[in-house]
């Protein structure tokens, strides 16, 4: 029994190594994250999306095309970079890096979609295309800027305020011991009589 239960592992193994190797990669295979790197997203303030493309395959990704249209005209104001990119290749087993900068109008919750690459499998004129999407960062909480200010300013006006509010009750104290002192030390000075 035990015999059998091994025999049907040792097969089984077998036929996992057999698939793994009949599944390598021949063409080109891109992988795509799209990441915000900002740690507070806030109204009229930048924010930094960055794609990372990573070629897997054995053979060049050809005519890469990367396609965001998850930040629309009304909500985002493009500031670096483009949207829309183009990579003329990337070489097998290499990656890529491409960073946009957009400044968004309004406040409330914004759902981060996928972006869209598609690519040519490899060089070869007749090399199908493919197209994929990348990672989704999901639904992000844009912060409006007066609410930001108030949690993360250095709140120079407030110090100030504060402290014209309490010059008083220590120059008023200071003062009337200065005054003290003055007259005691009149009253205490030897008058020189020749």
């Amino acid at each position: 029994m035990f015999r059998k239960i091994g025999i049907f592992f040792a097969v089984f193994a077998v036929g996992l190594c057999l698939d793994d190797k009949a599944g390598d990669i021949q063409g080109a295979r891109l992988l795509v994250s799209k990441q915000i790197l900002n740690k507070y997203l806030v109204q009229g303030k930048d924010i930094e999306v960055r794609y990372a493309i990573h070629n897997i395959g054995k053979a060049p990704a050809v005519n890469v095309q990367l396609t965001d249209v998850g930040f629309n005209s009304e909500a985002f104001e493009i500031v670096g970079g483009h949207l829309s990119t183009k990579f003329a290749r990337i070489p097998p087993e290499s990656n890529f890096t491409h960073v946009v900068v957009v400044r968004p109008n309004r406040f409330g919750f914004f759902n981060f979609t996928s972006s869209q690459i598609s690519y040519k499998l490899s060089d070869a004129p007749d090399a199908k295309t493919q197209v994929s999407y990348s990672s989704e960062p999901g639904e992000g909480g844009i912060v409006a800027f007066r609410d930001f200010d108030k949690k993360f300013s250095a709140h120079y006006w407030d110090w100030l305020a504060f402290a014209v509010m309490t010059l008083p009750s220590l120059a008023i104290p200071v003062m009337l011991w200065y005054n003290s002192k003055s007259a005691y030390e009149k009253l205490n000075k030897p008058s020189k009589k020749h």
